[in-house]
């Protein structure tokens, strides 16, 4: 970095101390605001291909759930490559690499709706959840780091807010165009057909699932080069790790991240979080069909129910939080959790359905609420400590694998008691902080 631009990054890492966001972030936020929602259009359109390969492929439901291991396995192999990204390019590196790579994910079920083999659109879907993953662990410190430090999780909470209008958007793109398309003949049936008839219904159905990808992989590549061509300020936490001033922390990073208590019971609970998350989701359209007898398209329309309840109380629970302690609001609202798992399990009639449904308002603070806790105070750590929040995110790839075992022995009422569990989890992890408060107050440097 030259003079000029060394005085120029020391004179904007001083913004003003008392807005929402730094002088000049407006538009930068905005267009990441949009990633948002974007990532979670990607993720919940998602959630119904477990059911539709399951179908297409006359697959058991802990094979199909392979889905979900891939796409989460994906988040947490890319999450410490990502971390390294910011660490050398920035956040705004991070986000472009992130949206390309994921467009190209899902430019690839072009090839794997022709080769129609289960493997190689579990190959496009690991590819698009790379991209989501460095876009993800870019992202949510980016827009921490827009702004003062002492609303870095409320403005978190507020572009979190946006991610399930994509996630709605998924589902209900799923609904309209995927799930209608899959054949309800079952695996007996596709058993007897001849293996011409066969791949022409696997072929339409395969069809069906390309088109929604294809047009996402769009919409990625349209987002980076609005991203490529806004000027961000060059605000010091902002900024690549090589072109910031300041001394490092002694001894080794990975050390001391899993020293911070915190921190670290964070991972945990965040692990759990996105695996309640991916169950409730994913198993929604299983649990109606298996109780209610109802088709996979109605069935479709419940797992739109569920994301609707969850973007209402995603900005409810914001508004909430300016008058209740975000630590307490979570706890209580896993607490919730816990009893709405354990009457789905006990009812499986219209009652549990419901309670499935309602499980999504308890989720929709968790997330962000978990995220902004336990980045606060990282400091230099902030990068790395975004990637190991963004790595939990496995839990969506191994937790649904119990899940789908579960139902495979049981019935999909029973293995809501794995989701129970996930909730009893978050819900120590709330009354771990307000026992433990973080001593001291973090500078706005500490978010970078």
């Amino acid at each position: 970095m030259d003079v000029s631009s060394s005085a120029l990054a020391r004179e904007e890492s001083v913004p003003e101390k008392s807005s929402f966001l730094y002088r000049g972030m407006r538009l930068p936020f905005l267009l990441i605001v949009i990633c948002f929602a974007a990532w979670g259009l990607a993720g919940n359109l998602t959630d119904p291909l477990v059911s539709v390969f399951g179908s297409v492929f006359s697959m058991s439901a802990l094979q199909a759930s392979l889905v979900q291991f891939a796409y989460y396995g994906a988040y947490f192999a890319l999450a410490v490559p990502a971390a390294w990204i910011n660490s050398h390019l920035g956040y705004k590196g991070g986000v472009l690499i992130g949206l390309l790579l994921a467009a190209t994910g899902g430019i690839l079920f072009l090839p794997a709706s022709q080769m129609m083999t289960y493997s190689m659109f579990l190959v496009a879907l690991f590819t698009l959840a790379a991209g989501l993953s460095i876009l993800e662990t870019s992202a949510n410190p980016y827009v921490m780091a827009m702004g003062p430090r002492h609303n870095a999780t409320r403005r978190l909470n507020f572009a979190q807010s946006f991610n399930p209008v994509g996630s709605n958007l998924g589902v209900l793109l799923a609904a309209i165009f995927i799930l209608p398309n899959v054949n309800p003949a079952t695996a007996e049936q596709r058993a007897s057909l001849t293996q011409e008839a066969l791949a022409e219904m696997q072929s339409a159905e395969l069809q069906a699932v390309m088109g929604p990808y294809l047009t996402l992989a769009l919409v990625y590549v349209v987002i980076a080069i609005a991203i490529a061509m806004v000027r961000v300020p060059r605000y010091e936490p902002l900024l690549a790790d090589r072109k910031r001033d300041g001394n490092m922390q002694p001894g080794s990073r990975l050390g001391r991240l899993v020293r911070n208590r915190r921190y670290a019971f964070g991972v945990v609970a965040q692990f759990f979080n996105v695996a309640a998350q991916t169950c409730t989701w994913t198993f929604t359209i299983h649990y109606v069909i298996q109780t209610l007898g109802v088709s996979d398209s109605v069935a479709g329309y419940w797992l739109q129910a569920s994301l609707l309840v969850f973007l209402v109380s995603r900005f409810v629970m914001v508004g909430v939080m300016g008058r209740v302690d975000p630590r307490k609001l979570m706890t209580w609202m896993c607490v919730i959790g816990v009893v709405l798992s354990l009457v789905a399990v006990l009812s499986g009639n219209l009652l549990g359905a419901v309670a499935v449904v309602s499980l999504s308002a308890c989720i929709s603070l968790l997330f962000p609420t978990i995220y902004g806790i336990s980045l606060e105070g990282l400091g230099q750590d902030t990068k790395y400590g975004a990637a190991g929040l963004v790595m939990a995110i496995v839990g969506g790839a191994l937790m649904p694998l119990v899940q789908g075992w579960v139902i495979d022995i049981t019935s999909a009422r029973i293995s809501y008691v794995v989701v129970a569990l996930c909730f009893a989890v978050i819900a120590a992890f709330g009354v771990y902080v307000q026992k433990h408060p973080r001593v001291g107050e973090a500078s706005d440097g500490d978010l970078a």
